[in-house]
């Protein structure tokens, strides 16, 4: 296996395995899980600024919902099916569904639109075991879905809303140079050629007005309607479809949604399909290649090791990691009897970019010697180690709450 491979990378970095027991799932160890709610909490975070409401749906529904909606003659053959009481129900494949049930909860209005709903979604799909591979194909993920239902005037605004949140997320992740597929109507898909003329009209005019170049993709898009479909280059120039924009004039029918109009009628709102990442499992697979372990300092799962030279500065070296840890930086102390040439290589294997190490003149002297992502030590007082790490390990959250980067104005 290449050692580039997310796989490899996991594994030296302690992050995730798989086993027999589990054929495509994923055991998160404590390290990948920590990676996991980071990227998960920084999506949270964009997806409520850009105003959605996070909310909750079940895994398991009747089969007979899925059937309503299409999902069921599309997707069938790959959705775990159990029977219980009588009943046949499903395991949910993605939230759409789901998400329409809690907009059909109570009268909408016009003045309601548009609704926005956003799920760290988890789905299962039976893939074909030759497929799976990693992280990247699995039976069990997690979707950061999101709909929004509006009306027929609100698409072109709410597409440029999340284009630009989608820019914006890629950019603060590390990748530049995205780009924009558009997909058409497919072989077998749901709805007339009216229907599917007016929805690739009016997403191909809407992704336009949001400045938005993309190729034409033709016979790509999803059963119910055109998609934009948003691609990553890594590091090694391969390409990775992540983020969706799907246009839906058929399900809100199928499932009874409507909203009363201005003039006292009754109309379908639009559903708009969103996913920033897709599924977070093949993200992070993507991210750990790109980065090919060494995540940038507010993304890796422990940021700094307070390492001690000698066993007679563990004691500092615990004060420091204290201190460190006080300050809200992730913090693993290394106070081993290994050289303090050991403790950098097991640092760098488990992708920790900063090292804090104490040595006898540190501990005499309240300091550490600080090793930034060059591997350069500077011997720093320990308030001042603590600032400097502060800002090597700000985030996206950080600059927008100090007015810089992308979207700080809003």
């Amino acid at each position: 296996m290449d050692e580039m491979d997310h796989r490899a990378i996991g594994n030296r970095m302690e992050l995730f395995h798989q086993q027999d027991d589990g054929p495509g799932m994923i055991f998160w160890h404590p390290r990948g899980w920590t990676l996991w709610r980071l990227v998960e909490n920084d999506i949270r975070r964009r997806m409520r600024a850009a105003g959605y409401q996070e909310v909750r749906t079940p895994q398991l529904m009747a089969r007979s919902l899925w059937e309503k909606s299409g999902h069921w003659e599309k997707f069938g053959a790959a959705m775990f099916e159990v029977e219980s009481e009588g009943r046949s129900f499903a395991l949910k494949p993605m939230s759409c569904p789901g998400h329409v049930q809690l907009f059909n909860k109570r009268l909408r209005s016009h003045r309601d639109l548009p609704v926005r709903y956003a799920e760290f979604g988890a789905c299962h799909r039976f893939e074909p075991s030759g497929s799976l591979q990693g992280l990247m194909r699995t039976r069990a993920f997690v979707q950061d879905d999101a709909h929004v239902l509006c009306a027929v005037d609100q698409v072109e605004d709410e597409v440029l809303r999340f284009s630009r949140l989608l820019s914006e997320t890629y950019a603060d992740f590390g990748f530049d140079g995205v780009e924009v597929g558009f997909s058409t109507r497919p072989p077998v898909r749901a709805g007339d050629d009216a229907l599917w003329d007016r929805a690739e009209a009016m997403l191909a005019g809407a992704a336009t007005a949001a400045g938005l170049r993309f190729r034409v993709q033709p016979g790509e898009g999803a059963f119910y309607g055109p998609k934009l479909e948003f691609s990553l280059a890594d590091n090694r120039g391969r390409r990775w479809q992540c983020g969706t924009i799907q246009l839906d004039f058929v399900l809100p029918g199928r499932l009874g949604a409507s909203y009363a109009t201005n003039d006292n009628g009754r109309a379908e709102p639009v559903l708009i399909h969103h996913a920033v990442l897709g599924s977070l499992e093949r993200f992070i697979a993507i991210l750990l290649e790109h980065w090919e372990g060494h995540l940038p300092p507010w993304l890796a799962p422990e940021q700094v090791t307070v390492a001690s030279i000698g066993r007679d500065q563990a004691a500092w070296a615990r004060q420091v990691a204290g201190r460190f840890g006080d300050r809200g930086l992730r913090v693993v102390l290394d106070d081993s009897d290994d050289t303090l040439s050991r403790k950098i290589v097991s640092a760098r294997d488990l992708g920790i970019p900063l090292m804090a190490a104490v040595g006898r003149r540190e501990a005499a002297s309240g300091t550490v010697a600080l090793r930034g992502p060059d591997g350069r030590p500077e011997v720093l007082p320990l308030e001042d180690a603590i600032g400097r790490l502060q800002v090597l390990c700000r985030g996206p959250a950080d600059r927008i709450v100090r007015g810089e980067g992308p979207g700080a104005a809003s």
